[in-house]
């Protein structure tokens, strides 16, 4: 098959775990990949995928050669593939906008974003380099709260004639404005907001269904993570959380028959440990009743690496925006966006998102 050829914006360690699992399953076979949905898709491998492009706009990575720029600071993820070769794509300076929390400003230089001292890109730079690159599609791997950012770089996107997986929480793929740019250009697009392989969101919405089949009234749930990465950093600025704490409560509320009131549910980022680096620890309460109305509790502590937990969904989401490309297919991928994504154009639950996505990949459905 053709390689898959990916344009990144935002160089991270969401993008440091895609691209060291890209050359880490290089290696393996089909019996020893652990940690893939699948390792065929769409007669797709996850070695075919190659970067093209990439944007950022922090000093220690512009400039760079990608493989090297994903181990810089700020990032912090785990180097479970430390020997990456050289891809021969340097980082370009991106656009800043409000992609820059100034709030970090406050925290030690390896914690945080160092703005480059480069002339930002403008929009015609950024859609001649995804041109020129010979890029697919575009990764949104942008801060949270990076409104104007994501938008701008998914007008590029569209000018530049290329897919999007939006995989940050501004509402791009479920918003009908966009998702008819997307359909009228014949360009698909997966979004928005990563769910993790297994997270936060996948298993409290797992647990919420769990109560619905078995007959359990949940009357009131928190969410509450910890983290040490840029994104927890970046999320302490409680004014750029609005479309994040959406996404995560709509997640969990989609999987409920009447969804709870508001002051009996509570789903978001919960504060900035420094030394937890990029592992995420999740504490999650459920209260219910049973039968007879006798209550019921849950309460559940999950421990993760935060970045390697979505390098397989975007894997997926990836190939399956390419057989999107192959098919000729436009407009938001209502399957794998249930199946892949925390705020999708719709919300189904995840046994049938996943029968659904299914189909995609078999090709006996469009979209």
């Amino acid at each position: 098959m053709d390689s898959i050829r990916i344009a990144i914006v935002g160089v991270g360690n969401c993008a440091s775990s895609l691209l060291q699992g890209i050359e880490y399953y290089r290696g393996k076979s089909e019996k020893d990949a652990i940690g893939l949905m699948h390792w065929e898709l769409g007669g797709y491998r996850p070695s075919d995928i190659e970067v093209a492009a990439a944007f950022d706009i922090d000093a220690r990575k512009v400039g760079k050669d990608v493989s090297e720029a994903i181990f810089s600071p700020p990032n912090c993820t785990t180097a479970f593939c430390p020997g990456m070769p050289r891809t021969g794509v340097p980082v370009r300076m991106g656009r800043v906008l409000d992609g820059f929390p100034g709030h970090m400003q406050n925290y030690k230089e390896e914690c945080r974003f160092v703005l480059a001292d480069e002339e930002e890109a403008s929009r015609e730079d950024v859609i001649q380099a995804l041109m020129d690159s010979g890029a697919e599609m575009l990764l949104n791997y942008l801060p949270v709260g990076s409104e104007e950012a994501a938008r701008f770089y998914a007008d590029c996107a569209l000018e530049a004639g290329v897919g999007l997986v939006n995989n940050m929480p501004v509402f791009i793929a479920s918003d009908p404005a966009w998702a008819a740019r997307f359909r009228e250009r014949g360009l698909p697009i997966i979004g928005d907001d990563v769910k993790a392989q297994l997270g936060a969101t996948i298993t409290h919405r797992v647990l919420v269904n769990l109560f619905r089949q078995r007959g359990v009234r949940l009357d009131r749930t928190y969410q509450l993570n910890t983290g040490g990465n840029t994104d927890f950093l970046n999320m302490l600025n409680r004014d750029r959380l609005a479309s994040k704490r959406t996404s995560k409560t709509e997640a969990v509320q989609s999987v409920l028959e009447v969804p709870l009131d508001d002051d009996d549910i509570h789903i978001g980022p919960s504060d900035y440990v420094c030394w937890q680096k990029d592992n995420k620890v999740c504490f999650l309460r459920m209260e219910g009743r049973l039968f007879g109305d006798v209550p019921m509790q849950i309460d559940l502590r999950l421990s993760v690496e935060d970045s390697p937990n979505s390098g397989g969904i975007v894997i997926d989401a990836i190939r399956c925006c390419r057989l999107a490309l192959d098919r000729g297919v436009g407009g938001p991928l209502i399957s794998p966006s249930a199946y892949f994504m925390k705020h999708p154009p719709v919300q189904f639950r995840d046994d049938e998102a996943w029968h659904m996505t299914e189909e995609f990949i078999r090709g006996a459905r469009d979209d």
